[in-house]
């Protein structure tokens, strides 16, 4: 008997094989520090066999201080799991640069045993790249602001001489005349829409429960472009008020729920939108500007079992102007991802046939955060009433 058998588990041969099965690497981890067991994708991992892992304690195969043994303690200490996101496992041996997210759990039916699984297409990778839409949606702030000076002013002059010519002008020319219009007036809410870019105004946030905001958005939806639709609700009811306007949480839901509606008008009565809420305690990561890592365990999904999104638009989909519309003007992704960046949280999208799913994850309210104050309750044109070309 090797001196770690006594920290194997009996063998399961169904569920050995469906740890062997998952693309990502999982180890068991004893009390003392112990690797006791370990899948083929560990193996592959750290270019060790198990039999070889198993003769390891982890601190041996990761890189001194790694952040994953203080998770472990930290794990046997709560009872909890813990998830940590971008996280360097590089060593000599399999190479400096492997960032991997950390999702790390007790086995409840062994005292002290914590499982830790690795996953190395990170999720840390999307979340980078939604923090990037912030500034990428605030790349058009310039161009917005000479738009509005520059082409506002004499779009204006345009319209005027038209309507001056509509007056003598015959029938026929009389449709020339309001097509100018038109289009003037078309060119216009065009800049209008990008000009919200530019409103760096504080906004009013305080506790706001977010089940409000999901059944205010699902009546105003049913009432108008979901008439038809069937929504699916997965709440969880213990969530903690996130910390938001209330305003801006109405726009930016009813902006994915539209999106959503647009995604299944093709499915013939089995289209669907599921909104659900959850609590991910755990789901922390960097913020430019701020030393310490930012919670956010508040994850609000909306779902559909539409076509799903391109695969080629997926990593710049919250861009201005990328649309996957013929007539969307590609304003409303772009305008999400900018005001729940502003909250401090992201946004990402995973898609595939039949299953697409905006998933936002935000900070909560706590009685030590402040309601922030502003003169204004909610940036121009993100009431609850008007909603913006989710695009």
């Amino acid at each position: 008997m090797t001196p770690f058998a006594e920290h194997r588990l009996p063998p399961q041969t169904d569920g050995e094989a469906i740890l062997n099965a998952l693309p990502n690497p999982v180890l068991l981890i004893a009390p003392d520090g112990k690797i006791i067991d370990a899948n083929m994708a560990a193996e592959s991992f750290f270019e060790m066999s198990a039999q070889f892992l198993q003769r390891q304690s982890l601190k041996e195969v990761i890189p001194f201080g790694s952040p994953l043994l203080a998770l472990i303690d930290q794990v046997r200490d709560s009872g909890s799991p813990v998830n940590e996101f971008k996280v360097d496992l590089g060593t000599p041996r399999i190479g400096r640069d492997r960032q991997v997210d950390l999702h790390v759990a007790p086995l409840t039916e062994r005292p002290g045993h914590i499982v830790v699984m690795l996953q190395e297409r990170t999720i840390a990778d999307k979340m980078d790249r939604q923090l990037t839409h912030r500034s990428a949606a605030r790349s058009v702030i310039a161009l917005a602001a000479m738009l509005a000076h520059e082409i506002k002013n004499p779009l204006s002059g345009i319209r005027g001489a038209a309507q001056l010519l509509e007056q003598a002008a015959s029938s026929e020319d009389r449709m020339l005349t309001r097509l100018i219009c038109d289009e003037a007036d078309r060119i216009v809410t065009l800049v209008d829409r990008m000009e919200v870019f530019g409103d760096d105004r504080p906004v009013a946030r305080g506790p706001v429960n977010i089940h409000s905001v999901l059944d205010h958005v699902k009546r105003l939806a049913q009432s108008g472009f979901a008439r038809n639709i069937k929504f699916i609700e997965d709440y969880d009811p213990s969530l903690p008020p996130v910390l938001a306007n209330q305003d801006q949480l109405i726009q930016v839901f009813l902006n994915l729920v539209k999106n959503a509606a647009e995604a299944i008008a093709d499915i013939d009565g089995e289209g669907e939108i599921q909104l659900t809420t959850a609590f991910r305690p755990g789901v922390r990561l960097s913020v430019p500007g701020k030393k310490s890592r930012v919670s956010l365990p508040l994850e609000f999904c909306v779902k559909d079992n539409g076509s799903g999104v391109p695969e080629d638009l997926l990593p710049n989909l919250f861009d201005p102007f990328v649309t996957t519309k013929q007539t969307g003007s590609g304003l409303g992704l772009a305008l999400v991802a900018k005001i729940v960046g502003d909250h401090g949280g992201i946004i990402e999208c995973n898609s595939q046939s039949r299953k697409t799913i905006f998933r936002v994850l935000l900070p909560m309210f706590s009685t030590t955060s402040k309601p922030e104050q502003s003169n204004d309750a909610a940036v121009p044109g993100t009431s609850s009433h008007a909603s913006q070309d989710p695009g």
